[in-house]
């Protein structure tokens, strides 16, 4: 008889427990301030510690910078997604993959006991299995020929197109400007 045991990765393992959140009376301006600070893309509209809609880098765009709206004069809840789209601290990351494919979204609150405990996005799980971008053998390029790759930052850990390996780390343009290094 041969067994075969199987791990599974469940979404409180690799999530971001760091979540930037705003409240529902904030403007668009509050909301893209504190993503900048925070170097996201995506905030987390919470009420009583519940999760009532998603923002992310691309609905501002979309639904106020392209329509050349004020984003001082908007309330974050009028260009939120809602109802919010999450999954359970303790789902499966296969579950998270189909969910993510199902509603095209990159970016999925995770909550926890009925509150928000951190959210689960595509490089979350790219970190698992860097393969998939073909990290290894673009990197050995780079070193010979000096061009950016692509792959997850080692100081943000954002995925990047724009890698270079830099005092012994591979840094994406941002964390390369925030050092002072030019390159």
């Amino acid at each position: 008889m041969v067994r075969t045991i199987s791990y599974k990765i469940l979404v409180k393992d690799i999530m971001t427990k760091r979540v930037i959140t705003i409240s529902p009376d904030k403007t668009v301006y509050d909301a893209a301030r504190k993503m900048a600070r925070a170097r996201v893309g995506t905030i987390i509209i919470v009420q009583n510690g519940k999760p009532i809609g998603i923002i992310t880098e691309s609905d501002i765009i979309k639904k106020v910078v392209a329509k050349n709206l004020k984003p001082s004069d908007i309330r974050v809840t009028e260009i939120m997604s809602s109802p919010v789209i999450y999954v359970n601290a303790d789902d499966d990351i296969e579950k998270v993959k189909d969910i993510m494919r199902k509603y095209r979204v990159r970016r999925l609150p995770v909550i926890q006991q009925g509150k928000l405990a951190g959210i689960i996005t595509t490089t979350d799980i790219a970190r698992l299995q860097p393969e998939i971008f073909n990290l290894v053998k673009p990197r050995v390029i780079e070193e010979v020929k000096g061009e950016p790759v692509s792959g997850i930052c080692e100081r943000c850990y954002n995925y990047s197109d724009d890698l270079r390996f830099v005092n012994g780390q591979w840094l994406c343009r941002e964390c390369r400007e925030e050092l002072g290094i030019t390159s």
